[in-house]
């Protein structure tokens, strides 16, 4: 707990009802560009194409076209879809151009073990072969009502006009100063004199921007040719180029083979509510575990000691079950995730939940001069050590913590995810749970205190949890009491929507400084 941290503070955010279509987003600016989306009679694929292009412009660290996730679609004529764009190793990646250190556990970032020079976290060769862009270009080509160049030009202009670095910018880039330090196109991108963070004064009312010009030139080129210039066209090669010049194995062949999959998604029942989730290689499986081990517990009326201690225990036995048989994903509960959430509802019920990433913050620290793009470091995800569980090899799919989850029970229907790393299955399950467990709107759900069980013996515990929720945790577990903050986030960066008979809202992480849900109705005064 620390206590330099004001305890009379209160923060919250307005949940408002509405018969518009809803974008909750963890940047306000991309909130916006869906809202508009829907306002102009955009489908939410249509808007969720907007959103993300522009969360990749101006939350970058966090996600972008050279990234991956995965996507739960409510489709209101034909139900549930999930669509997985994950990343994939290279089929030139060779286990063993990373080699084991003989230091032991790699630290902070990630329980594997140690490799030399982090050659599987850091630089081009821990860089996977991105997906998120031609996952959108299949949801536009199969949802989508506008055209694509008219989706991708919000995030064009912001990238001409270069992501505003304000506090919380400068904050970030502080954090990773050192890493981006280490690759010189980076350090051009994010730092001033290639070793100084950008950061905008703490009392002036700078303007100050990064220069994200040859980005706005690689949408452009994503624009006028169509998702796939990233795979089979110029714009892929040269960025495959800049990889293997930096050292990487990322090739045009391995561009060129990617396709994003659409799955039937895995939809399974907890007490009178329903849940659908990405199958295979995301948290999804052991979201679907935590709840079956949640009903095996009374229910409740409310949140108390009883089921906050159930919760702990089907989260703990969740997350058990996952490393011993998928593998863990590679990051520790302290490590800082690189991943971003919005969703999005229309006026006609459709819905979507995305979440992209590129792993770590920054990903791997690495810029693709020619595209202007950040780089994922995916490799990050796989255990180093052969014979395990998601060990390290040539075109693998990566295993993900993404958990993008579409929820019903009587008249609601929902759309969650979260950002975080391991912290996103535990806060989309019980933001999930306060909402079919005990009734909760979305409001009560997203200002409900959380803990955080995703790795090691101990329960994460908001301090603001009462004292006999604590005492009752204590009993089973050692907990250790935080504060949610603005930075850094302790348990997960979630946002969601909902729908209840034909109206709709929205709510994103209170603590979040950047994150907004915009109503298309809103979008003249936002």
């Amino acid at each position: 707990m620390s206590l330099n941290l004001s305890r009379s503070m209160q923060i919250r955010k307005t949940v408002i009802e509405t018969e518009h279509g809803v974008v909750a987003a963890q940047h306000r600016l991309a909130a916006i560009a869906g809202a508009e989306v829907l306002a102009a009679g955009g489908d939410a694929v249509d808007a969720a194409v907007a959103t993300s292009f522009v969360i990749g412009v101006l939350e970058p660290w966090m996600s972008g076209p050279a990234g991956g996730g995965a996507t739960m679609l409510w489709r209101a004529d034909e139900g549930a879809l999930a669509l997985n764009h994950g990343m994939r190793a290279p089929a030139a990646l060779d286990p063993a151009d990373y080699p084991l250190s003989g230091q032991g556990a790699a630290g902070d970032l990630f329980p594997w073990e140690h490799v030399v020079d982090d050659r599987n976290v850091q630089g081009a060769t821990a860089i996977a072969v991105p997906g998120v862009v031609d996952g959108l270009g299949q949801a536009h080509a199969r949802f989508g009502r506008m055209p694509w160049a008219e989706l991708l030009s919000p995030a064009i202009e912001h990238a001409r006009r270069g992501m505003l670095v304000d506090w919380f910018a400068s904050l970030v880039i502080a954090s990773c100063t050192r890493a981006l330090a280490g690759d010189a196109d980076a350090a051009a991108l994010f730092l001033e004199d290639g070793q100084w963070p950008t950061i905008s004064g703490w009392t002036a009312l700078a303007d100050k921007r990064l220069d994200q010009s040859r980005m706005a030139d690689s949408l452009d080129q994503i624009t006028r040719h169509g998702a796939r210039a990233l795979y089979d066209g110029d714009l892929g090669a040269a960025m495959a180029a800049d990889v293997q010049e930096k050292g990487g194995s990322l090739s045009v062949d391995d561009l060129r083979a990617y396709r994003a999959e659409f799955h039937k998604p895995m939809a399974f029942d907890h007490r009178d509510a329903r849940f659908y989730v990405v199958p295979g290689l995301t948290a999804g499986p052991t979201f679907r575990d935590a709840f079956a081990r949640l009903a095996a517990t009374a229910p409740a009326d409310a949140p108390g000691p009883d089921s906050y201690a159930a919760m702990a225990h089907a989260l703990k036995g969740a997350y058990a079950a996952r490393l011993d048989g998928m593998g863990d994903t590679g990051e520790s509960p302290q490590a800082p995730g690189c991943t971003t959430h919005f969703s999005v509802v229309d006026r006609q019920g459709n819905m979507v939940a995305q979440t992209q990433t590129l792993l770590s913050i920054f990903g791997s620290r690495v810029v693709s001069p020619s595209t202007g793009f950040l780089m994922n470091n995916g490799i990050m995800w796989f255990d180093p050590v052969q014979g395990r569980p998601n060990s390290l090899g040539p075109n693998k799919r990566c295993l993900m913590n993404v958990c993008p989850v579409i929820g019903e029970q009587g008249g609601r229907r929902f759309a969650f995810g979260a950002s975080g790393g391991r912290k996103i299955m535990g806060a989309v399950a019980q933001l999930s749970s306060f909402v079919t467990d005990f009734g909760m709107d979305l409001s009560d759900a997203f200002h409900q205190p959380r803990i955080d069980v995703s790795g090691g013996d101990h329960v994460i515990a908001d301090d603001s949890l009462p004292a006999d929720v604590l005492d009752r945790l204590r009993q089973d577990h050692p907990v250790a009491e935080t504060r949610r903050t603005i930075f850094p986030y302790a348990f997960a960066c979630p946002a969601g929507v909902m729908r209840r008979g034909t109206l709709n809202s929205g709510c994103t992480e209170i603590m979040s400084p950047w994150g907004d849900a915009i109503s298309e109705d809103m979008t003249k005064d936002a």
